[in-house]
């Protein structure tokens, strides 16, 4: 596949240049890596969802997006003398070279199974510091996909469930658990114990093959759909239906995206 002359990218950078420059935006140049986080994680976000929709053109202006993200933070630490973008597509192809016996060297590999198992000890020869199997999870990613994190590691050391029955009895334990603590009113104990479900609720993802971060934004979605169908189709505000007939309506908005 030709790459053309990436003029397109050359572009991109120097239009952030600009936007960055003393007669530039004002908006763009008061940014720092701070202030674009959220921007950066809304924009990842929104780039999920356009593979969730399966439409090319949405995709390719979300990955646009979040490509610009890449292009202001790296212009952002160029300035500060920093680092600059040729810095972070070389730093990040060495890692994929080096992380890729199989492919740019002679490494002999017989399937995935292999190949995951070379990038993990590649990993942690280049990163002798983190001495925890918990090193490395990010903090600052929602709770759902650390809790995930957390739990992969754990598993890389033999730290797993025997078998998935002994799971589903895990995830019982922790709901009887937390029926006690509302039983006893007991905020604070409720807190813990409801982390424990998500906690379980997540290796139980995990063990089935399932991201329990995306299958959340899924029923999330599902949720929003059926609920504004719901106002669209109402007679009168939502507020003066009795619980049965609100039930009625859902079920009615339900079937209507199901067709």
């Amino acid at each position: 596949m030709s790459h053309k002359n990436l003029e397109n990218l050359q572009r991109l950078i120097e239009v952030v240049e600009k936007l960055r420059a003393p007669d530039g935006c004002p908006w763009d140049k008061e940014q720092t890596h701070e202030t674009l986080r959220e921007n950066f994680i809304q924009e990842t976000y929104e780039a999920v969802d356009a593979i969730e929709s399966g439409n090319c053109e949405d995709l390719k202006e979300e990955l646009g997006d979040v490509l610009l993200q890449v292009v202001l933070h790296s212009q952002i630490a160029s300035e500060e003398s920093r680092f600059d973008i040729e810095d972070v597509a070389k730093t990040i192809a060495d890692k994929i070279i080096r992380r890729h016996p199989h492919v740019f060297a002679e490494t002999k590999v017989k399937g995935t199974e292999e190949v995951l198992v070379n990038w993990e000890r590649i990993k942690s020869e280049e990163k002798p510091e983190r001495t925890s199997a918990l090193s490395g999870v990010v903090k600052s990613q929602p709770a759902l996909m650390s809790a995930t994190q957390i739990s992969k590691k754990a598993i890389k050391v033999g730290f797993e469930w025997p078998n998935v029955e002994s799971l589903w009895e895990c995830l019982e334990s922790e709901i009887q658990e937390f029926k006690q603590a509302v039983e006893e009113e007991d905020k604070e104990k409720m807190e813990d114990e409801l982390g424990d479900i998500l906690f379980s609720l997540v290796n139980v993802a995990r063990w089935h093959g399932v991201d329990a971060e995306l299958a959340l934004l899924r029923a999330n979605k599902k949720f929003t759909k059926r609920f504004q169908l719901m106002e669209e189709i109402a007679t009168k505000d939502l507020t003066e239906y009795t619980q049965a007939e609100l039930e009625d309506l859902w079920q009615n908005a339900k079937k209507a995206l199901q067709q």
